[in-house]
């Protein structure tokens, strides 16, 4: 099965660098909805979905920026990328010099995507798929949440979860270009960046994606 699902990445997309992050290299599609009914049709599953694993979003160009300009913050650390989609923000902090990276999603063939971009880029993430917001925070020292409040129901879950893991001296940067559901009164923004993204389902090609920092929890 793992086999047919990385044999479905490399048919449907093309391996190439990211824009603006240009030292990672991703398997990317070029149109979403093409690779939609494409998904659709290989679990026979008219609700499977969106492949978000094919696609460089802004919150994670966001982070991999962020990541190339401050090392210091996961040189040397374990890694946990939550809804890792492509896996860029994992592989973005192997490049970054992290001790070992960790890719998290519920989409088998983000799974798929994740290990074949990984190696890739000449590095290699551990993968879990399933649903990790039902169990508590790793042990890591860094949780990166790039594109996470897409929906409002997953946001409502990963704020309590993220906010755990802080509680318990973890490193969480949060990724987004300011969605509906971004919960930003309980964030301190740390940069931000014209980003290009790979998939027209964002409003505009160039967004502004913004790091943050969870707002610690006395204030």
């Amino acid at each position: 099965m793992a086999a047919s699902l990385r044999g479905f990445v490399l048919r449907h997309t093309h391996l190439r660098p990211v824009p603006g992050l240009e030292e990672v290299r991703l398997h990317l599609a070029d149109e979403v909805l093409p690779l939609w009914q494409a998904v659709q049709i290989e679990k026979h599953d008219e609700d499977a979905a969106l492949p978000y694993w094919a696609f460089a979003w802004a919150g994670g160009l966001a982070i991999g920026r962020y990541l190339r300009e401050h090392p210091e913050v996961v040189t040397g650390r374990r890694v946990f990328d939550l809804a890792s989609g492509s896996g860029v923000c994992a592989i973005a902090s192997m490049h970054a010099g992290a001790a070992g990276a960790t890719g998290a999603d519920i989409d088998a063939f983000a799974a798929a995507a994740i290990d074949l971009n990984a190696r890739a880029n000449g590095h290699r993430v551990t993968v879990v798929r399933r649903d990790v917001l039902d169990d508590e925070p790793p042990d890591v020292d860094l949780i990166l949440a790039g594109d996470c409040c897409y929906d409002a129901s997953l946001a409502e879950r990963v704020l309590p979860w993220l906010q755990r893991a802080r509680d318990r001296g973890i490193h969480v940067l949060v990724g987004d270009p300011g969605r509906r559901y971004l919960p930003t009164g309980e964030l301190v923004e740390l940069a931000c960046y014209d980003v290009r993204t790979t998939t027209e389902l964002e409003d505009l090609d160039r967004k502004q994606g913004r790091v943050y920092a969870l707002r610690p929890a006395n204030e």
